[in-house]
């Protein structure tokens, strides 16, 4: 795969601090881009700064809860006032929240997941779309889902009607800009090595899962400048590793 080139880009990454998110914001570093990093732990922020820096690029760290009150359109601002523009934005932080009958769920669980998964997205769609419409390129908007939010495992009630939420909310927003540059798709990355996957799957071997980074080749096609694919779910296609 010829490596991409991001020079110039500046690329806003949630959820940058471990798993999907930490991996996508060190190979955005590495191709180019001006990483905006954001998560809510500050140390482990500093470390994928480390990362990015050391393999050559260059980021902005910003702590960040995306269920404060107003954070992310604090954060929009500053982009606007500072770069006038967001070339990617990678929708990635996600929470899993305990799996339970829904029936147990209680309402502050219910809070944060929506919170995270769901809401968190709409308002970074309403605080960067401007931005996204000024990149050179339309902007390239990549949201990370899952198949929970189809095969809505028993249990899963809060993350599957979230991440459910998530793909409609995203697709129905895609369509608001089939005639415009932007490009706006959703993930799914399947089983990859995160802490959220070990959460999720206490028994599964985890050195048979695939590294985060190995989403990069096709998310790195969704970023790119000659992207046309738009509206859709893509699903990654990773092969197991041998124990």
């Amino acid at each position: 795969m010829t490596a991409i080139d991001l020079t110039g880009r500046v690329a806003l990454v949630t959820g940058a601090s471990r798993g999907i998110g930490r991996a996508m914001a060190l190979e955005l570093g590495k191709a180019g881009a001006h990483v905006i990093a954001t998560a809510r732990t500050t140390g482990a922020l500093e470390e994928i700064d480390d990362l990015i820096r050391d393999a050559g690029g260059s980021s902005t760290l910003v702590p960040l809860d995306l269920l404060s009150n107003d954070g992310i359109e604090q954060l929009g601002a500053i982009v606007a006032e500072r770069w006038g523009k967001l070339d990617i934005l990678l929708s990635n932080a996600g929470l899993l929240g305990v799996l339970t009958p829904a029936a147990q769920v209680k309402a502050k669980t219910w809070n944060e997941v929506i919170g995270v998964n769901l809401l968190a997205p709409a308002r970074l769609i309403r605080a960067f779309e401007p931005l996204l419409l000024e990149s050179e390129t339309g902007g390239r908007a990549v949201f990370i889902s899952s198949g929970a939010a189809t095969s809505r495992r028993p249990f899963w009630g809060p993350y599957a009607a979230s991440k459910s939420g998530l793909d409609a909310l995203v697709q129905s927003w895609a369509g608001e800009h089939k005639n415009n540059p932007l490009r706006i798709n959703l993930v799914y990355p399947g089983a990859v090595r995160t802490v959220m996957r070990a959460k999720a799957f206490p028994g599964e071997d985890a050195k048979l899962l695939p590294e985060p980074a190995s989403l990069w080749p096709m998310i790195s096609k969704l970023v790119a400048d000659d992207c046309q694919r738009h509206g859709e779910i893509v699903q990654a296609d990773v092969k197991m590793a041998t124990a």
